[in-house]
């Protein structure tokens, strides 16, 4: 989470996080949200043994996972108070296998309606020295839900 993120859109950040704080897989896999705005929300996951493939790459179910939630929440900003929303289908394209650094995914609302949202989530690849490479693709619709926590 970052301080311009939530001084920017104080509300909407507070909303995300209220439902980010409830997903059990990001709090064990050590994901965080970076940023929120309107149609938009930025996720990252440090690299540990929890997100890895046998060949100590990050493994693709842990890129899909962080993707849904960026794109996912990038969609609840733009649904009704009240609502939630909840994946429908998801195609991802991996680009190319990292390990160590950090992996940031990128989601943006690409048309939000009052039931299906369609979004698309880019992750990159950020390494130690600040370098950033493409690692994924992912195009997703979700679905409006009742709230019901």
């Amino acid at each position: 989470m970052t301080k311009l993120s939530a001084l920017a859109h104080p509300e909407l950040h507070a909303r995300i996080e209220s439902s980010f704080v409830r997903q059990g897989m990001m709090r064990h896999l050590g994901a965080r949200i970076v940023s929120v705005a309107p149609g938009e929300v930025e996720v990252a996951l440090p690299y540990s043994e929890r997100v890895t493939q046998q060949q100590g790459g990050y493994h693709g179910g842990a890129m899909g996972a962080l993707a849904d939630i960026a794109a996912g929440y990038a969609g609840l900003t733009l649904a009704a108070e009240g609502q939630e929303v909840t994946t429908v289908e998801y195609k991802i394209n991996f680009l190319a296998a990292f390990s160590g650094g950090e992996l940031r995914a990128r989601g943006h609302v690409v048309r939000a309606g009052k039931r299906l949202i369609i979004t698309t989530a880019e992750v990159v690849h950020l390494d130690n020295n600040g370098g950033e490479s493409p690692c994924a693709l992912m195009q997703q619709t979700l679905a409006t839900v009742n709230k019901t926590y």
